[in-house]
């Protein structure tokens, strides 16, 4: 999967090249547009018992994979905000309170064009009597989410046991780990 165009989009030359993985050029006319890194978001949501929140994917990339609660962030807004919107909006659950865990690059393979990303992860806490019946009052978008569930995430055995849709999730859930932001 390449990030190939066959006209440059100002003079419609077939010389513009994608180079240096990060941006269109056409020697024609000095044309270039870079591909920049998008910024996207996940939200850990934990449980005391040390159980996290997880949509399965209904669609591509990565369709039937477990993935965090998250998507992409909109021009000009702030990742927490972000990360409350894409909460609310694929599973029907309104998250106040969030703290910040790590960020780590991700590749988002989509509709023949690769993504570089840059997720940023956050972590919301919810009590157990929330959680005892949160799966039942999700509303998840099915066009996003297929599902959702609790798993436990204790370890990094846990961690690795998961079908995780990114590579990004996997190192998020080992940082939240290492801050035990939750109680175990």
């Amino acid at each position: 999967m390449t990030n190939d165009f066959a006209l440059c989009p100002e003079c419609g030359s077939k010389k513009i090249q994608f180079v240096q993985n990060k941006k269109w050029t056409c020697p024609d006319c000095g044309f270039d547009l870079y591909c920049n890194v998008a910024a996207a978001v996940g939200l850990i949501i934990c449980s005391p018992a040390g159980d996290v929140l997880f949509e399965t994917r209904a669609k591509e990339p990565r369709k039937g994979f477990l993935a965090l609660p998250g998507g992409f962030c909109n021009p000009d807004e702030p990742a927490e905000d972000a990360a409350r919107r894409e909460c609310m909006e694929e599973i029907g659950m309104p998250v106040q309170e969030i703290k910040y865990v790590a960020s780590f690059p991700n590749t988002y393979p989509y509709k023949n064009f690769v993504y570089k990303t840059c997720d940023l992860f956050f972590e919301a806490k919810i009590s157990q009597e929330e959680a005892a019946g949160l799966l039942q009052k999700l509303k998840a978008d099915q066009k996003e989410v297929s599902g959702v569930g609790f798993y436990k995430v204790s370890s990094q055995e846990d961690i690795d046991n998961l079908p995780l849709a990114f590579d990004s999730a996997k190192k998020a859930l080992a940082a939240w780990l290492g801050y035990r932001h939750c109680p175990t």
